[in-house]
């Protein structure tokens, strides 16, 4: 453990309420537009000196005791004086903590949060109690940790905060990636890319530690998780949602980037089938997905009026699912799979992010074994959104489709579009259209047209 430091307990009221009325408005808060109430701040330091710090704020969402609660990471540094190279940071300034003025910033836009952070992984080191504590891991086979370096946010992310490490040594350049919804339990983003990366699977970021550790939970009992991941940056590459939309706009073929991808995912998924655990698709299995399935359909056209006359078709093309005899096993999957979480690097390849899965379904739910259909799902409808980027897009997307597909079968050795397999695909695709009818009838309708249009083309065509 690290040596005590003198931080003040008389100032966490004081911080609390500083961050009550600035964590609402960040872009990784959950509950926007409901009223946010601190239920508990418990702090820790992560530096000798206290002014690297980490909070859990635990706020209820709404109104009654039996309102949600969700325990956020708050990384902060406290500061004796304003620093004007961190003037766009600053949430707040406390007239008196300990005696003394306190400038108070956003902890991954501060480089000496993100060092104290990179040291305890780097040394293998604790700090905090063990009611409220961290602990630092390197990845065993994995690469260093720089001591000094320079640090940047990424901007764009939502529910979480990404730090790029740039060593001034020539050594690879990490990513430290800050979860900003604490949940007990294992993280799937460092078990899955752990495991690949054990395996020897190039197709992710090699690790190079992460920090895991023990708060209050939600509940008022201890918890433990894992609270941030390090990972390498792979500098100079590209995400493919820019890549395959650049595509689009020059009118370019893109078939032969999609087949690598369908290649690259079916290799990812084959060695996710053989160091972690699987499961049968036994009928019993099937059937409560169709269960889960219907209840999409049914959520979705309450949600949005111009499903209502496509719901019976809806209702049968997604329960034929219980009825399917040659399932694949389930097994690990990325859980989240679309153009947005992969990378393009010109030495690496396709390059896949990001395996926490949905980031709003509970942390349980994304651990458990899935059919690895529902990333392929993911990455179709991923190429419809690209190809409806531009007012004439022609044939560029159902290319892209089919291309991907054909790489896929060509790793995986049994083709998605056939069979058993063809009927889970047509509902696995069909439920997240549903999902993004809904999110775009609520947060952007002038979008809706684009799985709207799916969801019928989705139902008109003949799964086998």
């Amino acid at each position: 453990m690290s040596a005590p430091v003198r931080t003040s307990v008389a100032s966490d009221e004081a911080i609390a309420e500083l961050l009550r009325g600035w964590a609402p408005a960040q872009r990784w808060f959950a509950h926007k537009g409901v009223a946010a109430h601190v239920v508990r701040l418990e702090r820790t330091p992560l530096d000798e000196g206290g002014v690297a710090q980490l909070v859990a704020l635990t706020v209820r969402s709404g109104e009654g005791e039996d309102a949600a609660r969700t325990v956020y990471s708050v990384p902060i540094t406290v500061r004796p004086a304003p620093d004007e190279a961190l003037a766009a940071a600053l949430i707040g300034e406390l007239p008196d903590v300990d005696g003394s003025p306190a400038w108070i910033y956003d902890g991954p836009h501060d480089p000496t949060w993100t060092r104290a952070l990179l040291t305890l992984v780097a040394s293998e080191e604790g700090a905090g109690s063990t009611t409220f504590g961290v602990h630092g891991h390197s990845a065993e086979g994995g690469l260093p940790v720089p001591a000094g370096a320079r640090t940047k946010v990424l901007s764009g992310e939502q529910s979480n905060t990404s730090i790029v490490v740039t060593a001034e040594d020539g050594e690879t350049p990490l990513i430290a990636k800050v979860f900003r919804v604490l949940s007990a339990g294992d993280n799937p983003d460092v078990v899955v890319q752990t495991a690949l990366a054990d395996a020897g699977c190039g197709r992710v970021p090699r690790p190079a530690g992460w920090v895991d550790g023990q708060w209050t939970g939600p509940d008022g009992e201890l918890a433990v998780g894992h609270l941030a991941h390090v990972t390498e940056f792979l500098a100079g590459s590209q995400d493919a949602w820019r890549v395959a939309t650049a595509a689009v706009e020059q009118h370019r073929d893109f078939s032969g980037e999609a087949r690598e991808l369908g290649r690259a995912t079916a290799e990812v998924h084959a060695v996710l089938a053989a160091e972690l655990p699987t499961e049968p698709a036994t009928p019993q299995r099937l059937s409560a997905l169709a269960d889960g399935l219907l209840e999409r359909v049914a959520w979705a056209c309450t949600a949005v009026p111009q499903l209502h006359e496509v719901a019976a078709a809806a209702r049968e093309r997604v329960d034929a699912v219980r009825h399917v005899g040659d399932a694949p096993a389930l097994q690990r999957v990325h859980g989240d799979y679309h153009l947005g979480q992969v990378l393009h690097s010109q030495t690496r390849g396709w390059v896949l992010l990001d395996f926490e899965g949905e980031p709003l379904r509970p942390l349980a739910e994304r651990s458990v074994p899935d059919l690895a259909l529902r990333d392929v799902a993911g990455m179709l409808r991923s190429f419809d959104y690209a190809a409806s980027t531009v007012a004439d897009p022609g044939d560029w997307g159902p290319v892209c489709r089919q291309a991907f597909l054909d790489g896929y079968t060509a790793v995986a050795g049994t083709d998605p579009r056939v069979g058993g397999q063809a009927v889970l695909l047509a509902a696995l695709e069909l439920d997240k259209a549903l999902y993004e009818v809904v999110y775009e009838a609520r947060n952007r309708p002038d979008w809706l047209r684009i799985p709207l249009d799916a969801v019928h083309r989705l139902l008109a065509a003949d799964p086998s």
